[in-house]
């Protein structure tokens, strides 16, 4: 990976005169690298990480692993790109293991995580069986640490 992806990639809001400096280029010819990549969709979009505790998100997510069918002549890309396009999926991939896709969703609660696969998962042609997992609390995402209460490990000492 080129030195300005891997520090877009790390931080997606440092500004190109920051950049520039950091990679002793022009500011223009940064700016016109990072137009560059979202053109030719190397860059498909930037993301802020955010700690949920603090919104108030109330957000459900689960993690569902999927067995499927090949298709004859699309292999599993078309299933997994029919199952991608559904609003709730915020990722999918193609795995190696005992299952094929993993598909990560969002949903604003229980329910509505379960009527997506089992409305609209479950039923799509292909697909053979899905396990759900639910994400019940989260320490590290996108490569951050997510503060959470710090716990004191230590029993207090009392005369």
């Amino acid at each position: 990976m080129d030195a300005l992806l891997k520090l877009l990639h790390e931080n997606a809001s440092i500004k190109p005169a920051q950049l520039a400096k950091m990679l002793n280029q022009p500011e223009a010819e940064v700016t016109a690298q990072i137009k560059a990549h979202e053109a030719s969709q190397t860059i498909l979009g930037y993301r802020a990480i955010l700690n949920e505790d603090k919104i108030g998100g109330e957000m459900v997510r689960a993690v569902i692993e999927v067995k499927i069918t090949p298709e004859r002549g699309g292999g599993f890309d078309r299933l997994a790109e029919r199952i991608a396009k559904h609003g709730e999926v915020r990722s999918c991939y193609l795995m190696s293991g005992g299952f094929d896709l993993l598909v990560v969703v969002e949903g604003a609660n229980l329910r509505e995580v379960a009527s997506f696969v089992s409305q609209k998962l479950a039923t799509i042609q292909g697909v053979i069986s899905t396990a759900t997992h639910f994400m019940l609390k989260v320490y590290k995402d996108h490569g951050m640490l997510v503060p959470g209460q710090e716990h004191e490990e230590r029993l207090a000492v009392t005369p």
